[in-house]
């Protein structure tokens, strides 16, 4: 009598430790574990030259796809600060497949946060670092409602949004 198969296996978003995505990303590719880490290319300027290289799309995640039984593995380099099991497969899987797209197409990407009216955000570089508000309109995600509540007063002001994080 054969007992039930081995479960199938499962797609994880890993965290993984400052600038460790690479290195993740070999471990998996070591231990046979489909994975997919998207890289763009950069360019940095120096003063008397210009370095061209790779970096993670999303610095600070790999997604990997792991069985069960093996999970405690993607731990043992202490690459990883934690794994997070993907809930709706589907949709996760539309959504890498778009990732992969984009990245082939050459075009330039830039990660933006998702930002949507009534969303609370904190400003995290300029000169008002620090700083939460509200996304005021959607259709321009740049502007951000910091409110004056001692007189029941809100202030408008044009943020770029890479300066600004999404709040729980």
């Amino acid at each position: 009598m054969t007992g039930p198969g081995p479960e199938p296996a499962a797609w994880y978003v890993c965290h993984t430790k400052p600038r460790c995505e690479k290195k993740f990303a070999a471990l998996m590719a070591a231990e046979g574990a489909e994975h997919y880490l998207p890289l763009i290319g950069s360019v940095r300027r120096y003063a008397k030259q210009t370095k061209r290289f790779t970096k993670p799309l999303f610095p600070g995640y790999v997604f990997a796809r792991v069985q069960p039984e093996r999970k405690a593995r993607i731990y043992q380099q202490d690459l990883l600060a934690r794994a997070i099991p993907v809930t709706d497969e589907a949709a996760f899987v539309r959504q890498i497949d778009a990732v992969r797209a984009m990245v082939a197409s050459g075009y330039e990407l830039t990660v933006m946060p998702l930002l949507v009216r009534g969303r609370r955000v904190r400003v995290v570089g300029g000169v008002l670092h620090g700083l939460e508000g509200l996304v005021d309109d959607p259709a321009n995600p740049q502007g951000v409602m910091i409110a004056v509540d001692v007189l029941r007063q809100g202030l408008l002001v044009k943020i770029p949004a890479e300066n600004l994080v999404a709040l729980p």
